[in-house]
């Protein structure tokens, strides 16, 4: 019932023509992956649902076809480098050039420092940053061979009162990012990071203020614009 509410809800409040597009959107089946994933498909562009919750991809995937649109559901875990590889050829497969990334797949783990255990830790690095970048590395080679595209991190640049796996991994995507953008923008790709609040649930407005900034970066508005990284103190 969430991701109908939030369906129903959301519209972006300015005008986007994506329809010549193809996106990827991980971690697509909750929350801001989710909104990013209908913002690019109701602004015309072919979306590849991606999520580790095969039953959150097709639910999304349900919306968008419901409004006219175009989805791909494919259920990967983007911390396996072989899943990446597959869920990319999936994508070209599917809808050609894919020119558009939104890297929204995380893992958040409460509680505090001194609790954690190895493998919560390990696990949040895994998905949160080495995903990030398997997923980044592998399509950005066939968008320097395609003639470029665009690459959105989400990545919030706060303390949390707890979560320090997510915290941590989520500075390294910054890392990431801010590199990522200096290597590839010669190649006519450009990276950005949107860093939003902290959400209180799937029915937080903030949630699609920040699939606004997402579908923003992504268009030709944005043209300009590398290495950015938003900070969205939104209220």
């Amino acid at each position: 019932r969430g991701s109908e509410r939030l369906a129903e809800r959301y519209s972006a409040p300015f005008s986007i023509d994506l329809k010549k597009r193809a996106a990827l959107v991980t971690g697509a089946g909750t929350d801001l992956g989710r909104a990013a994933a209908l913002a690019l498909a109701r602004a015309g562009a072919a979306v590849v649902v991606n999520d580790l919750n095969p039953d959150k991809c097709d639910q999304v995937v349900e919306l968008i076809a419901a409004e006219g649109g175009r989805a791909l559901a494919h259920q990967a875990d983007v911390a396996n480098r072989f899943q990446a590889a597959s869920m990319i050829e999936s994508a070209r497969d599917a809808f050609g050039a894919i020119s558009i990334l939104v890297n929204a797949a995380g893992v958040f783990k409460r509680g505090p420092m001194g609790k954690l255990d190895e493998w919560d830790w390990r696990r949040a690095l895994d998905v949160n940053l080495t995903g990030t970048f398997f997923v980044t590395q592998l399509l950005s080679r066939v968008m320097a061979d395609e003639g470029g595209g665009v690459i959105v991190n989400v990545a919030p640049d706060t303390t949390l009162p707890d979560g320090i796996s997510y915290v941590a991994s989520k500075a390294g995507v910054l890392g990431l990012t801010r590199q990522s953008a200096r290597e590839l923008g010669s190649a006519g790709i450009r990276v950005h990071a949107v860093c939003p609040p902290p959400f209180d649930d799937d029915d937080d407005p903030r949630i699609a203020l920040a699939a606004d900034a997402i579908l923003f970066l992504c268009s030709d508005a944005a043209r300009g614009l590398n290495g950015q990284a938003l900070s969205l103190t939104l209220e």
